[in-house]
């Protein structure tokens, strides 16, 4: 991928994310990802209905690549079903640590494809 697309869509997602805001709704599953080794600490809140990922939302404080990988995941999961949310997740989880993974089901992921690079991240 270009660089300079990349670094645009890592840029956008992040002074621009997607879905950011957490909302005072019943039927929303909520979780912390908190991180020790970083200032990341998301409060990401999520509504299934019949399986299907009907919102996802988040809010807290993180750096550019974490705000940006978790506003392209959203836009990534919203519309699909549970078992192609997790084949996603596996898929993109492959990819950070360098194993096989399924790079047409990504979309917009992909950019995260050197993360690797940065042992930091």
């Amino acid at each position: 991928m270009d660089p300079n697309l990349r670094r645009e869509i890592i840029l956008e997602h992040y002074q621009n994310p997607k879905n950011r805001g957490l909302v005072q709704e019943d039927g929303y599953l909520r979780e912390n990802t908190y991180n020790d080794s970083c200032i990341d600490n998301l409060d990401i809140m999520m509504k299934i209905e019949d399986d299907v990922i009907k919102d996802i939302r988040f809010d807290g404080e993180a750096c550019a690549i974490s705000t940006s990988a978790t506003s392209i995941m959203i836009e990534t999961l919203l519309g699909k079903t549970v078992d192609e949310a997790k084949e996603i997740i596996h898929n993109y989880e492959n990819m950070i640590e360098e194993k096989d993974y399924q790079k047409e089901i990504l979309g917009e992921l992909i950019v995260y494809n050197e993360t690797y690079k940065q042992p930091n991240r």
